[in-house]
């Protein structure tokens, strides 16, 4: 495809590249037990995934009453402790993910990752997936610092995603992701973007705002040489 429109792809992690839920929902479990809460359904974690890790236990423990904000941060440090060592359990890539990561970069396509996983995390997880080496770079929801507001610089923040087309040296860049962080960070960045249907979609697909959706990665490049 020689006249393939992109220069770089970037993609999301959770929900887009890999399944990822069930650990993810392990560590929100971990977490609450230790507060004394009730776990919730592994698969509702699909419905937490979005903003990062924080922000994935802060809505479960929302959900059963709350709790002061300094036993929050201490539930969210165990909860880091325990995926740091069991992010990859059950954690997998899409179907067809490999084949066609491996295609767009026999075209020369370069490719980054661009997550609200902590990169330490993000790295991990690939590295044990035997999934890390065909990315250019890695961006993770800690990679850009913090801003003003004492917050990480990450999606739905632009910054990530125009960082990651900086890392990839510059061209035409599209970004596939499966929520609104994605949608909103990339038209921050000016840059168009696919919505992975299949992935843990926080609105549905018709209020995300996406220039094109796709049901299955296999769909991937057609679909980004239709744009």
């Amino acid at each position: 495809m020689a006249d393939f429109p992109f220069d770089i792809v970037g993609f999301d992690l959770d929900g887009t590249l890999l399944d990822t839920f069930r650990d993810l929902g392990a560590a929100v479990n971990y977490a609450l037990a230790k507060g004394g809460f009730e776990p919730v359904p592994v698969d509702s974690s699909k419905d937490l995934i979005g903003g990062g890790a924080k922000i994935m236990l802060a809505r479960a423990v929302e959900a059963q009453g709350g709790m002061p904000e300094d036993e929050l941060r201490a539930l969210y440090k165990a909860m880091l402790g325990y995926y740091a060592e069991h992010n990859a359990v059950h954690s997998a890539p899409y179907p067809h993910a490999r084949e066609v990561v491996a295609e767009l970069a026999a075209m020369g396509v370069r490719m980054a990752v661009v997550t609200n996983k902590f990169e330490e995390f993000a790295r991990s997880v690939l590295t044990q997936l035997d999934f890390l080496a065909p990315f250019d770079t890695v961006i993770g929801g800690d990679s850009m610092g913090k801003g003003e507001d004492g917050r990480y610089l990450s999606k739905p923040h632009p910054e990530p995603v125009a960082e990651a087309r900086r890392r990839c040296g510059g061209g035409r860049f599209v970004f596939v992701g499966d929520s609104t962080y994605d949608v909103k960070a990339a038209r921050g960045a000016g840059v168009p973007v696919v919505a992975a249907a299949y992935g843990y979609c926080d609105k549905p697909l018709h209020e995300l705002g996406a220039d094109t959706v796709i049901q299955s990665l296999a769909e991937l490049p057609a679909a980004l040489g239709r744009l």
